[in-house]
């Protein structure tokens, strides 16, 4: 019965999801800028007379609806800072901020949780447990907002976490999911390397920075190949080398950026250890100097195996989804990884492939958008999980 309700009103409050997603949309925040987003979430709540705290770890806002039954504490995560990406869609919800958008689904994820909010709270009397709606800025950007609003106490009492990303690469009514690790560790590399420079026809008088630094590149790729398991999955990308001068003139410095994606704890710090002992041996051998800064991340996302098997029973039980399916884990990072790390709980996508749309824009694209209708699949998801774990 608490399902059919709880579908029922979430139905019932779509116009207003969309609505409130598109005012979302049109007003993006940058993460840790994040302040005219945090202020609507909150005013959200105080209209629906919902206890809600702001400033949680920062721009965090947590709201919690005390059920009328006894039962557990279960937390719903949705994130909603914003990308540094010019909008370059030709929609009327299109952003309003110059080089700001939501090139990710997180207004999605807001207007989800809100509405979902909303429902719950409406039929707090009939429901067992507290249901913890945390609202998180920073997602998109290193050290993130997950980590502080924990500190924060977040998480305090809460017994299971749950959370989904909206993926509008898949068709709608899809929820994939995997137990154990489902999303990689994410991390950044910086390397500056400072040799001699000068003229471009007399290279024998210095230390070509750009050869050593092309050598780097190469060399960085062995790691994986030849000093990782092949059982275990890593990336290391050189995304960015700059070494800025002109065509007849032999760089002194040059400067490479890249990531470095793991699962295994053990395997990311090999990985660390290991770029600087390339970078060292290879400038050594030009004689050349070098700095080297390795920046942890996000950590691994890992879903434990009986929630994230609960989840996949809920989602069968919600009318719009028509595929569950068991995916290969994912590249990307998510700091949703904090909150597993210290509760029990899962994380899953929610598929948003637009209608009629074959070759949609990633993730993180200036054309990005989703299917709209994915957020009541997601909410439905979400709170069929949190109402059925009790």
């Amino acid at each position: 019965m608490s399902l059919h309700t709880l579908f029922a009103k979430l139905d019932s409050s779509y116009s207003n999801m969309v609505e409130v997603r598109r005012y979302l949309h049109q007003h993006p925040e940058l993460s840790f800028e994040e302040r005219e987003t945090p202020a609507f979430i909150t005013d959200f709540y105080n209209e629906l007379g919902v206890e809600v705290k702001s400033g949680v770890g920062g721009n965090g806002v947590v709201a919690k609806i005390v059920g009328g039954k006894p039962g557990k504490s279960i937390a719903l995560r949705a994130d909603f800072d914003a990308l540094p990406i010019q909008d370059e869609k030709d929609v009327p919800y299109k952003s309003t901020i110059p080089n700001k958008m939501h090139a990710c689904g997180h207004d999605g994820h807001t207007s989800s949780l809100l509405h979902l909010a909303k429902a719950l709270h409406e039929m707090r009397d009939e429901l067992a447990g507290t249901y913890i709606m945390i609202h998180q800025h920073a997602e998109e950007y290193a050290p993130g907002g997950a980590k502080p609003m924990i500190d924060a106490g977040c998480l305090d009492g809460v017994d299971l976490v749950f959370g989904t990303h909206l993926w509008a690469t898949e068709p709608l009514g899809k929820i994939q999911y995997r137990v154990g690790p489902v999303m990689a560790a994410a991390d950044r590399f910086e390397i500056k390397i400072q040799g001699t420079g000068g003229h471009g026809a007399q290279p024998h008088k210095t230390k070509d920075a750009i050869v050593v630094g092309a050598q780097l590149v190469t060399n960085l790729q062995q790691i994986v190949s030849r000093r990782v398991n092949p059982i275990d999955s890593a990336v290391v990308t050189v995304g960015s080398f700059v070494a800025d001068n002109a065509f007849n003139v032999i760089a002194d410095s040059a400067k490479l950026i890249g990531t470095v994606r793991t699962f295994n704890p053990e395997i990311r710090t090999l990985i660390e250890e290991e770029i600087e002992r390339v970078v060292k041996g290879t400038c050594l051998a030009a004689n050349c100097e070098y700095d080297y800064t390795y920046f942890r991340g996000y950590p691994a996302v890992v879903n434990h195996e009986d929630e994230m098997n609960h989840v996949i029973d809920q989602a069968n039980l919600v009318p719009e989804v028509s595929m569950v399916e068991e995916i290969e884990p994912q590249m990307g990072g998510e700091d949703f990884a904090y909150y597993l790390e210290e509760r029990k709980g899962a994380f899953f996508f929610t598929g948003a492939l637009q209608d009629g749309v074959t070759s949609p824009y990633p993730h993180h694209h200036p054309k990005f958008d989703f299917n709209e209708k994915a957020m009541l699949v997601a909410a439905k998801t979400l709170g069929a999980a949190a109402i059925n774990a009790q």
